[in-house]
């Protein structure tokens, strides 16, 4: 039954909705494939087969009643930053070890709303700060592809590599995932995936652990995009609950996929032309605007000035949103607790044992800049090249772009613990360089993946889009995946014989 593992969630739908197999069947055959395969992946912490077959009982049911919801029987990995009631959350950290909600994320409720059913909680970056998912207290995520030729075990990106790992490994047919600075969509180019973040405000993110709230979204990692826009279309809409959420109706994104990009205005900004960027990152870029253009768009050279100065802006309002954010995990009410000899030891011995090497690093730097005598020289003025960046791509829209297309990533997959990121932090955070500037304007973006890299390995596009036009972004990506025709299937080497 593991060829049901295969399909994707559109075509799994219409088996079901045709007979060809029950929910029962599909996440059977997708918790044998998490029982083969993930002690070599490690992208699940926890799976839950128990409630996933008895929710699996109750979306057969509702297929016969023909009552079945948009997503009804549909087996998803929901990464660990998301609430579940009474299931582990603890955003991949020793410090919320053993906790339980005993509430549900909207985004989840949502999912469950529509019939879709949860496997698993999926590993991640601890609190999504990481871009390699080698952060995790539980462990790194091995990415299920591998150069040709090699048995190098390859990162499979962050802070979402669990999302995109089992979405890749087919140990899910679809997953959740967040973005803060690319933690979407470098991990979806990482292992030819699919992923989006959509505007800010798109999504609630009540319920969802926060790393840096004014730029935290929750998005889909899929293996399609019209896979990435049924999730989304489910995941996304107001909540009164989150005074971020965005009070508008949710598009039908599904019926956007296949509507063509036939006269639209695809810009290409000069600055993301960087200086030592891989040959080959070019190539493909150039390669995706022939794609565009082929199927009727107009390509125009735009500028986005302020690119340059994204990354150190965002490495200053991250941390510092990050050490507000996390101040509250002190042992006291919940997770892991280390006993001193008085309530400031307490709170000092349990940090120091609960948080990773690069949490502390970030809660370091973010409370650094916060700090008298350094609050105006550092963070004020990052919000102000923040609202800088924003208007630069206010301009280019005002001016008639549609969309922008950019490399997702600087390069492809590289190995766990690759000595050179371990050594200087800054070359780790030089893979959100093409990222960045998305969520500091707080716009939508997919990865897709267009290419193979010089050793097989698959490589992403990036469209950035207009605030709350996901639709566009669905309409062009499916271009760039029709006209790449790749087949996304890394050779299983992981599944036990």
């Amino acid at each position: 039954m593991t060829e049901l593992t295969r399909l994707s969630l559109a075509k799994a739908r219409k088996g079901l909705a045709a007979k060809e197999f029950t929910a029962l069947e599909l996440s059977r055959a997708y918790l044998e494939a998490i029982d083969s395969g993930n002690s070599a992946i490690n992208a699940y912490i926890e799976t839950t087969p128990e409630a996933a077959l008895a929710a699996a009982q109750r979306s057969d049911e509702k297929l016969a009643a023909g009552t079945a919801g948009p997503l009804e029987g549909m087996p998803l990995g929901i990464k660990d930053l998301f609430a579940t009631k009474g299931v582990h959350t603890q955003a991949a950290s020793h410090i919320l070890d053993g906790f339980k909600p005993e509430y549900e994320s909207t985004v989840t409720a949502n999912l469950w709303r529509d019939g879709a059913l949860m496997l698993g909680k999926l590993n991640m970056d601890e609190f999504a700060m990481g871009s390699s998912n080698e952060t995790s207290f539980y462990g790194p995520v091995v990415n299920p592809w591998r150069a040709e030729g090699s048995t190098e075990k390859l990162v499979p990106g962050g802070s979402s590599g669990g999302s995109a790992a089992a979405v890749a490994a087919f140990l899910c047919a679809g997953a959740t995932a967040t973005d803060t600075g690319g933690s979407i969509r470098q991990p979806a180019a990482f292992t030819g995936t699919v992923g989006i973040k959509p505007t800010y405000g798109r999504c609630s993110r009540w319920g969802t652990v926060a790393f840096a709230s004014s730029l935290d979204q929750a998005g889909p990692i899929a293996r399609t995009v019209e896979d990435s826009a049924m999730l989304l279309q489910s995941m996304a809409g107001f909540d009164p609950k989150d005074s971020t959420s965005a009070d508008l109706p949710v598009p039908d994104f599904v019926a956007a996929v296949d509507r063509g990009v036939k006269g639209l205005v695809i810009g290409i900004p000069r600055e993301y032309r960087m200086e030592g960027m891989p040959s080959e990152i070019g190539a493909l870029w150039d390669e995706g605007i022939r794609m565009l253009k082929d199927a009727g768009a107009n390509v125009r050279d735009i500028s986005l000035p302020n690119t340059k100065y994204a990354l150190p802006a965002y490495y200053i309002v991250a941390p510092a949103e990050a050490s507000s954010n996390l101040a509250r995990y002190d042992g006291v009410k919940y997770g892991l607790r280390v006993t001193g000899k008085d309530i400031t030891e307490l709170y000092e011995l349990t940090r120091a044992a609960g948080f990773g090497r690069e949490v502390k690093r970030r809660i370091m730097i973010g409370t650094y800049v916060l700090s008298a005598g350094y609050y105006d020289a550092y963070y004020v003025r990052a919000q102000k090249v923040r609202t800088l960046i924003k208007r630069d791509f206010e301009q280019v829209f005002a001016a008639g772009v549609d969309a922008i297309l950019t490399p997702a990533t600087p390069s492809g997959a590289f190995a766990i613990g690759d000595k050179a990121m371990k050594a200087d932090p800054v070359k780790m955070y030089l893979n959100d360089v093409f990222t960045v500037t998305v969520n500091m304007a707080g716009l939508p973006g997919i990865a897709v993946p267009t290419g193979l890299d010089s050793r097989a390995l698959p490589l992403g596009l990036q469209l950035i889009g207009r605030p709350f036009d996901e639709e566009t972004l669905f309409a062009a990506g499916r271009v760039l995946e029709k006209a790449a025709a790749l087949d996304l299937s890394p050779k299983d080497w992981w599944s036990a014989k």
